[in-house]
């Protein structure tokens, strides 16, 4: 009877939409992380403007800007639950900030546009092996 474990998940797998079970990977891996850290980390869709926050998850998308511009560094972070907009401003590149990287941010977040965002988060990257 193990096998109808196996393929229940694999049926879900096949009918659910991919992006669903993108985003739930990315939710695991963040929770899993989170519970690491000392003082723990909230989940990104329970941090409210003027929250300081501390959350785990990965980056979707990075923009850099060029060196006349200095509009600074964005990058899209999720962690399964929401979607928060990092700025870093004053910068025009920062090593290990790419789409994909697991990453732990820490700052305050504000709202702009209807969207949260965090400015001048301090960061950690995580590691492939984390």
């Amino acid at each position: 009877m193990a096998n109808t474990g196996l393929l229940k998940r694999l049926g879900k797998m096949l009918t659910e939409d991919l992006d669903e079970i993108e985003d739930e990977r990315v939710q695991r891996e963040s929770q899993a992380a989170s519970k690491d850290l000392a003082d723990g980390a909230q989940c990104a869709k329970d941090c409210s403007r003027g929250d300081e926050a501390v959350m785990v998850g990965e980056l979707r998308s990075v923009e850099t800007c060029s060196r006349n511009t200095h509009s600074g560094v964005r990058a899209e972070f999720f962690d399964g639950t929401d979607t928060v907009l990092l700025k870093w401003m004053g910068r025009n590149r920062i090593p290990g900030i790419e789409p994909g990287r697991r990453i732990t941010v820490r700052g305050r977040v504000a709202t702009a546009d209807g969207m949260k965002v965090v400015y001048n988060p301090a960061y950690d990257l995580h590691g492939d092996d984390d």
